[in-house]
């Protein structure tokens, strides 16, 4: 059995590939999408390199898949998505709100020293 850390690495190499992201992407854009419609977005790959990425992105459980009729519809797996991110991107969080509490304190100082310069 995988362990976290194992799993957040295999989404980060999934991740790493443009296509994939591109596929996430479009899935959280436009919601459920067959194989034909995702393949639309590029004409450079045929549709069976979509289905590759596609499998790789469900072997992750990172989309689900639903079979209606003789198409197979693909979702995002946001649980999935959240489960592994979340506890990874909370250890950076700190440095955002550091950030935004530095550009807020420089963008009030610059407010003053405006007021100040006025006549």
């Amino acid at each position: 059995m995988s362990t976290d850390a194992d799993r957040l690495q295999e989404l980060f190499r999934a991740l790493g590939d443009a296509t994939r992201r591109t596929i996430l992407d479009l899935l959280a854009q436009h919601g459920p999408m067959t194989v034909t419609r995702l393949a639309d977005h590029f004409p450079h790959l045929v549709r069976s390199g979509i289905s590759k990425h596609l499998m790789e992105l469900r072997r992750l459980q990172l989309v689900h898949d639903n079979k209606r009729g003789r198409e197979r519809y693909y979702r995002i797996n946001a649980e999935t998505i959240s489960q592994l991110l979340r506890p990874w991107v909370a250890k950076y969080e700190k440095y955002w709100d550091d950030r935004l509490h530095n550009l807020k304190q420089a963008a009030e100082e610059q407010a003053n020293t405006k007021k100040e310069d006025r006549p």
